[in-house]
């Protein structure tokens, strides 16, 4: 059976109560996103960044450019839920924001030095939240009320799941 290239690494498993070892080690994973997207785009040509990391899928350019887009919206619903009774939160079209023309005009290294610097206060953030900040809730339109432990499984495994596209896509063109 053939691999299915959109979860190289597996879909999104929830963890049900998340204990304080897992939520460590869940932030571990967030602050080293940046550096292991760094490691998988590293040395990268123009084409190679423009290319689907899958048919019909985004380009390396694209992911790069959408893992601070969706990590900013991350770490403005952790603050909302911290400082407000279960907020509604706006959702937005990620799709279509990967194909405005900042994504195309930017450098790379604009996004990657972004994810740096938004993980920085983001784990700093994540490193200070008690039990009863993590259970801290807020409402998504579509998905109802989330708590901020199950949002750091998500975005813990938001970030190994676009890296993997990265290297997955670097193993099967053999791009060392």
């Amino acid at each position: 059976m053939e691999a299915d290239l959109r979860y190289p690494g597996g879909q999104f498993k929830k963890i049900e109560n998340v204990t304080a070892a897992q939520r460590a080690g869940l932030i571990d994973e967030i602050a080293s996103a940046p550096a292991n997207l760094r490691a998988a785009v590293a040395g990268l040509t123009t084409a190679q960044l423009d290319t689907e990391y899958r048919p019909g899928g985004w380009t390396v350019r694209q992911v790069i450019h959408h893992l601070p887009d969706s990590h900013m919206n991350a770490f403005i619903r952790f603050k909302l839920a911290l400082t407000e009774d279960e907020p509604t939160i706006k959702p937005y079209d990620e799709a279509r924001w990967a194909t405005l023309a900042d994504v195309q005009a930017t450098p790379v290294e604009t996004s990657l030095a972004l994810l740096d610097n938004l993980h920085e206060r983001w784990v700093k953030l994540l490193r200070a939240l008690s039990p009863a900040d993590a259970a801290r809730r807020f409402r998504h339109p579509e998905l109802g009320t989330v708590s901020l432990d199950d949002t750091l499984a998500l975005y813990a495994w938001h970030g190994r799941h676009h890296v993997a596209h990265i290297t997955s896509l670097r193993d099967r063109r053999g791009w060392l």
